[in-house]
């Protein structure tokens, strides 16, 4: 028995390559540079390096001041270096101002507002990037409208509030009216609109799901970047605040910025113990951004490569 091979074809075209044109040609030339490595140069080292010494130098001056006392301060050129009387300007803050009492009340307040914010913008950013319901578009616009109104236009209405409720010189006086803000909504909403796919909501509605069951299994894995970047930028903002707290609050129950204000209460100010206690008052802060700036950075850049 014989077997007869088949012919070989040499006429086979030469295989073309893709276009680069249209919306997936732009796709993979995209993909095909994301995946060069981009080396940087002595300029770019440069500008970084002095940009990363302007932005510490405010904090390295507050160490500086804080160490020393106030007639160094005073003096013209002032110090450059750090002196030998920061533990002992530190232990006045914590003492005069009651800085204990004051972080406490600053980490519950902060603490609360910007994990209230975060879940409730990102329910609302949800509701408006991918829901369809009547109104959407006026209740954006009303959302968006009230960024525009000045928060002292309100005061006096909401101390009026507060005591009606009987929460003045108390903690939740701070915290529900900031529980949510519309720049976080707004914030949410642009992030949602592009990063979660509608194609990934159907199919949630395709299997049953409801739109609380959607927002915890599809909507919150998507979202977790944007909203780590929330959280700290609501913290920071929560913990810095000072025009409210210092409005419904008094010295006896204080967050940190107005218990600063009694370090600045003499006839003669004493700027080493105002800059010790601004530092006790940053020390959290740093120690935050330490400790979850990782996490935070790689939620980032995740949330950025995918799709």
């Amino acid at each position: 028995m014989t077997t007869q091979s088949l012919p070989v074809r040499t006429d086979t075209p030469a295989r073309t390559p893709e276009p680069t044109t249209g919306r997936g040609g732009r796709r993979r030339l995209l993909r095909m540079r994301a995946g060069r490595q981009h080396h940087a140069g002595p300029l770019a080292y440069v500008l970084l390096a002095v940009m990363a010494i302007l932005s510490i130098f405010p904090l390295y001056w507050t160490m500086v001041a804080a160490s020393t006392d106030n007639t160094r301060v005073s003096q013209t050129p002032p110090p450059f270096l750090p002196g030998p009387n920061l533990f002992s300007n530190l232990a006045r803050a914590w003492d005069e101002a009651a800085m204990g009492k004051a972080m406490i009340n600053s980490l519950i307040v902060a603490g609360v507002i910007a994990l209230s914010t975060v879940m409730f913008a990102t329910l609302a950013g949800f509701a408006f990037a991918k829901l369809r319901f009547k109104g959407r578009n006026i209740l954006l616009m009303l959302v968006i409208g009230t960024m525009m109104v000045p928060p002292q236009l309100g005061v006096v209405p909401l101390f009026m509030l507060m005591s009606e409720l009987g929460w003045s010189q108390q903690l939740p006086a701070v915290i529900f009216p900031t529980l949510v803000s519309a720049v976080g909504v707004f914030f949410m909403r642009q992030y949602l609109s592009e990063a979660l796919p509608d194609e990934l909501v159907e199919a949630g509605r395709v299997d049953g799901a409801h739109s609380l069951r959607i927002f915890w299994s599809i909507v919150l894995p998507v979202a977790r970047p944007a909203m780590a970047v929330l959280f700290m930028i609501t913290f920071v903002h929560a913990w810095n605040d000072f025009f409210w707290p210092f409005v419904v609050l008094d010295m006896t129950n204080p967050t940190v910025p107005v218990a600063l204000t009694q370090l600045s209460a003499g006839y003669v100010r004493d700027q080493s113990l105002i800059m010790a206690g601004a530092l006790l008052g940053t020390l959290p802060l740093l120690a935050m951004f330490i400790v979850f700036g990782r996490q935070i950075v790689s939620g980032i850049m995740a949330g950025a490569v995918k799709g």
